[in-house]
């Protein structure tokens, strides 16, 4: 892309990731050298904001503007035309929706789609300063119905995540002591960890119901409107694939575009719906294959019947960890560009 990502992240590259039982017994562990050696880097944890002002930095001053709200889209006579509550409108040869999971125009566009699917999962997230700890690894501990994250970051905070299965809208009025009742036995560093947690500010401990899309979108573009990122296929966050194949969409849709094309040219008018049922045909079922292999990660995880969960966590850790690696090559090797050859990892 030509962004530097590891820049943004800093040195936050854990030496091990992987999944452990609630008494602190890990299930399956690699070592993140393999990985590197494998795929080419390791994986590299990067707060959104430090991504997010890694690109921004990479565009002209003039190229974003914050703070307007774009009260819709006018798609008429084959020419986009956006609508914001500051005026004025603004017409434009391509609109890319990247509105979120809910995003309005992709209800206003795909009216018959089902929408979206409530997984059966609420989910806390928040930030810890927690240098002292040197928690060397990234891990998930699957327990009965509820699960536990924990990403070490570049400045040496830690980014906490938790999993319970409860009905959608449950909404405990203090998250902290929530999270300690539910976890708080579990194995170290986590009761350290929750120690840490702020408690005098509600947005301290962010709580969202997790809900991906019901079903694929018929296409991931409309006339000169394509979407890309939760708006395109919203999926559940269990392989941290959300963000990632986010930015996949961005680097496809932006090689299949013409660069420069103002619609002007005399065959300018097929140039962009074309690049855009390219840009469908590239990404819709690669997205989608994602979305239900994170569903399917999601419901092992979440298992509550104590026979179930005992029988997945023998069945994790029978499965020879570089085995298990190898299942991950369609998610850390299985991109490339249109027209692109796909090199196979060794």
């Amino acid at each position: 892309m030509g962004v530097d990502a590891a820049r943004a992240a800093g040195s936050a590259v854990p030496a091990t990731m992987g999944v452990r039982r609630s008494d602190g017994r890990w299930l399956t562990r690699a070592e993140t050298s393999y990985m590197a050696a494998r795929y080419g880097m390791p994986p590299i944890a990067v707060p959104r904001p430090a991504f997010t002002a890694a690109l921004a930095a990479a565009l002209p001053p003039e190229a974003l503007r914050y703070g307007t709200t774009v009260t819709g889209v006018v798609d008429a006579a084959g020419r986009p035309t956006v609508r914001t509550a500051e005026g004025p409108d603004l017409p434009a040869d391509l609109v890319v929706a990247a509105d979120g999971i809910h995003s309005p125009l992709r209800r206003a566009c795909f009216p018959e789609h089902p929408g979206l699917h409530y997984i059966g999962e609420t989910a806390w997230r928040t930030l810890v300063d927690a240098p002292d700890l040197r928690i060397p690894s990234m891990s998930e501990t699957w327990g009965r119905g509820e699960r536990f994250g924990v990403t070490p970051l570049a400045d040496g905070r830690y980014y906490l995540y938790a999993t319970a299965v409860v009905p959608a809208g449950t909404r405990p009025a203090d998250p902290r002591a929530e999270l300690s009742r539910r976890f708080g036995s579990w194995h170290d560093p986590i009761p350290a960890l929750l120690d840490r947690v702020g408690g005098f500010d509600p947005a301290d401990v962010l709580q969202n119901d997790l809900y991906d899309l019901a079903a694929p979108l018929p296409r991931l573009h409309h006339g000169r409107i394509a979407w890309l990122g939760d708006a395109a296929h919203a999926m559940a966050p269990n392989l941290g694939q959300g963000g990632c194949q986010a930015i996949e969409d961005a680097v496809v849709l932006a090689h299949l575009l013409p660069a420069g094309d103002t619609g002007d040219s005399a065959d300018s008018g097929d140039t962009v719906p074309a690049a855009l049922a390219a840009y469908t045909a590239a990404r819709r079922d690669r997205t989608d294959a994602v979305r239900l292999r994170a569903r399917r990660v999601g419901r092992l995880g979440a298992l509550r019947n104590p026979f179930a969960a005992t029988a997945r966590d023998l069945a994790v850790r029978a499965i020879p960890t570089r085995l298990a690696l190898r299942g991950m090559d369609d998610l850390f090797n299985g991109f490339r560009l249109p027209g692109a050859t796909r090199v196979t990892p060794g």
